[in-house]
């Protein structure tokens, strides 16, 4: 239970999309016009209803950053953003200075719905390109041209958003270093704020797992020079590299996301949505039925999904701490929990130092460039 007056990230999931693609294990699918209303309405009187669960009267915290993600929340029209946001300003507050971020993908937005969005509030798009090479673009199912997001970039910009990230994907099917480096190349001539760069992974579930199985569609030396390739390129255009997979320009990092890697307060609303309260995690409801019946009879569609000791929390403190190429403050680590990181990870500490993988400098643990390629492999050890 919240008991003092912190600032808490705000995250919305929209489930829906014009159409599954082949590489997607999200909660989203297709749905009418009366069923994203309905949904809407849920989600508000969710976020309405949320207090007696969540924090001490007279206790409620306000919000500095909003992030709408999916499925594709563009695909609502965009008075249905202004409603639910409407009533997060109403119960939580959400100041001027607030990052407001929106998920959009090519097809399912317009200039005319970027020109509202703004009229909103809303100051962050995260738009989903994935590629600049339409035959890839098929490969995952993706349904826009890169001639289409690149206009729908564009009307992003005449819009007047000065702040757009873009998602970026490699070892695509079919996608080679040289069609990579083309990809490169032209999301870079859009000079957006913000790319996150991520390798395709082939997750059960998915049209991709029955096609690949555990075998990527990519071998391993084309996905690690496409890795080395996004770090060159995106380095030479003058973007830092502030987690594993993101990089933004001077004053661009995703202020929402940072909150998950360094351990901030979040709350999550609609079907699926986690929230992070303290040292608790918590889980919706993920049926779109059972939650829309639960928020209509008034039934808390939050459950407890993990009650995190010290030991835990002690962990997350490094492996989510590690993924921001700052590292962490082992300062900070005493100053939270009252003993010596040392005292209790100088074991996996020490061997990753010897082994270049991590450095210690100043007080603070990050990871060296090497230890950055194999991070999953140093960060399993914190656990």
């Amino acid at each position: 239970m919240i008991t003092k007056k912190d600032a808490v990230g705000i995250y919305v999931h929209i489930p829906f999309c014009l159409r599954k693609c082949a590489y997607c294990d999200f909660l989203s699918f297709p749905a009418g016009d009366d069923a994203q209303a309905r949904y809407v309405e849920c989600v508000v009187r969710e976020i309405r209803d949320s207090a007696a669960s969540l924090w001490a009267s007279g206790e409620k915290p306000s919000a500095d950053t909003v992030f709408f993600g999916g499925g594709t929340p563009s695909i609502l029209p965009a008075h249905a953003i202004g409603r639910i946001l409407e009533e997060i300003d109403s119960e939580y507050g959400v100041g001027k200075s607030a990052e407001i971020t929106v998920e959009c993908n090519p097809c399912t937005a317009d200039i005319g719905k970027f020109q509202e969005y703004r009229r909103l509030g809303v100051n962050r798009l995260s738009m989903g390109v994935q590629s600049a090479v339409d035959e890839e673009l098929k490969a995952l199912g993706r349904l826009h041209t890169f001639a289409e997001a690149e206009d729908c970039f564009d009307m992003a910009v005449e819009a007047g958003f000065s702040n757009i990230n873009i998602d970026l994907m490699s070892a695509i099917p079919g996608q080679t270093a040289d069609s990579y480096r083309f990809t490169l190349e032209h999301i870079l001539d859009l000079n957006p704020q913000h790319i996150s760069a991520y390798s395709l992974i082939v997750e059960e579930g998915t049209p991709f797992y029955e096609i690949y199985g555990s075998q990527p569609p990519v071998d391993e030396e084309t996905d690690r020079a496409m890795y080395a390739l996004t770090k060159e390129a995106l380095e030479e255009r003058g973007y830092k590299r502030y987690e594993i997979s993101n990089y933004a320009r001077d004053g661009f990092a995703c202020r929402h996301n940072l909150k998950y890697w360094c351990g901030g307060d979040y709350v999550g609303f609609g079907l699926g949505a986690a929230s992070k309260i303290r040292n608790v995690r918590y889980k919706n409801e993920t049926e779109f039925s059972e939650y829309a019946e639960g928020i209509l009879h008034g039934r808390d569609v939050r459950s407890v999904e993990e009650a995190l000791d010290t030991a835990d929390e002690m962990s997350e403190f490094f492996i989510l701490g590690l993924r921001r190429t700052e590292g962490v403050s082992l300062t900070e680590f005493r100053e939270l929990f009252a003993t010596d990181a040392m005292k209790v990870y100088g074991g996996v500490i020490e061997r990753s130092i010897e082994e270049g993988l991590l450095t210690l400098s100043s007080g603070r643990l990050r990871f060296t460039d090497q230890g950055l390629d194999v991070s999953n492999y140093v960060l399993c050890r914190f656990m």
